[in-house]
């Protein structure tokens, strides 16, 4: 059997495990479970969801997430809470490719449809989710770094500030990034390093980098806080304008540190796409409906010369 037909087999038995009990499930609590409540990227998402939420009838929302990306266990325990009160469906950003995939499995026979965002799930969990939206995050990765090639050339050395390993999209987003180095440069990655999405451990080692390495030339800030860090790093050392910089995600810190030259360019997802379409799909979902198993949400590089345009004023929050 080709991998169409087994998708269209697959995608037409969860409609079908869907619509028997949309009937029923009409209405209800929608939980919307993100890697962190304490960030403005997930921000975002909710007020995308929150938006979306108003051209619904007998629909209410809740939303939660960890203090951090990294309190993996407090995530799960939210969605098997969410499960076990019965929400009408989940719309899920996983902080760990396996972790949540148990949790995910109980939403599957609890007929509680879930609605992946942001990250993707191992392939074991891949039959316990209906739709994923997201950013084609190998293809985003490698474009910051032809982003980056484009400011410092293909040879010298460059470091890579990431945030939690192993994360669904930081697997995409910095392996993508990585390959595009490899395969178009000579540019040396000096290290990469895992801030767990603190803008405090982020700046720290960005400090350590730079010291270590005074002929750096380039630098890729992988998220939100990450990339914050990165930035205040290069602005308290001095090397802010000297050493290239690219960011992601596109919080009032980096737009500023774009317009003051910091940042030379940040790619910015749709993040408030993700939370109106995560809402919009499982609604769909809910109501028996067929839905995408993929939407890509999208991704915009914002420089100096385009952040007041329509483009980038779209994703910007």
């Amino acid at each position: 059997m080709n991998n169409f037909k087994k998708f269209s087999i697959g995608l037409l038995t969860a409609t079908l495990a869907f619509s028997i009990h949309s009937a029923l499930a009409a209405g209800g609590e929608i939980a919307v479970i993100v890697k962190s409540a304490n960030s403005n990227y997930w921000q975002n998402v909710q007020k995308g969801a929150a938006a979306a939420l108003k051209d619904t009838k007998g629909y209410t929302m809740s939303f939660q997430g960890p203090a951090s990306e990294s309190a993996i266990a407090d995530e799960v325990s939210m969605v098997e809470n969410a499960v076990n009160r019965k929400v009408a469906g989940i719309v899920l950003a996983p902080s760990d490719p396996d972790a949540l995939i148990p949790a995910m499995k109980k939403a599957w026979e609890a007929k509680i449809p879930v609605i992946l965002i942001d990250s993707m799930v191992s392939d074991g969990g891949k039959k316990y989710y209906q739709s994923f939206l997201s950013t084609d995050n190998d293809a985003a990765g490698a474009l910051c770094a032809k982003e980056l090639i484009a400011k410092i050339g293909t040879t010298g050395k460059i470091a890579v500030m990431s945030y939690v390993a192993g994360a669904g999209s930081e697997i995409g987003r910095v392996g993508g990034f990585k390959k595009y180095i490899a395969d178009n440069s000579k540019l040396h990655i000096v290290n990469t390093f895992y801030s767990q999405s603190q803008m405090a451990t982020a700046l720290n080692q960005t400090t350590d980098v730079l010291t270590a390495n005074p002929d750096l030339k380039g630098i890729f800030g992988a998220n939100e806080p990450t990339a914050v860090g990165m930035a205040r790093a290069l602005k308290q050392s001095g090397k802010a304008g000297k050493v290239v910089a690219i960011g992601f995600d596109g919080n009032q810190d980096l737009q500023e540190f774009v317009k003051d030259g910091t940042i030379d360019a940040t790619a910015v997802q749709g993040s408030y796409q993700m939370g109106a379409l995560g809402i919009k799909t499982l609604t769909s979902v809910i109501e028996g409906k067929t839905v995408p198993k993929f939407v890509n949400t999208g991704v915009v590089m914002v420089r100096k010369k385009n952040i007041d345009l329509p483009e980038a004023k779209n994703v910007l929050y």
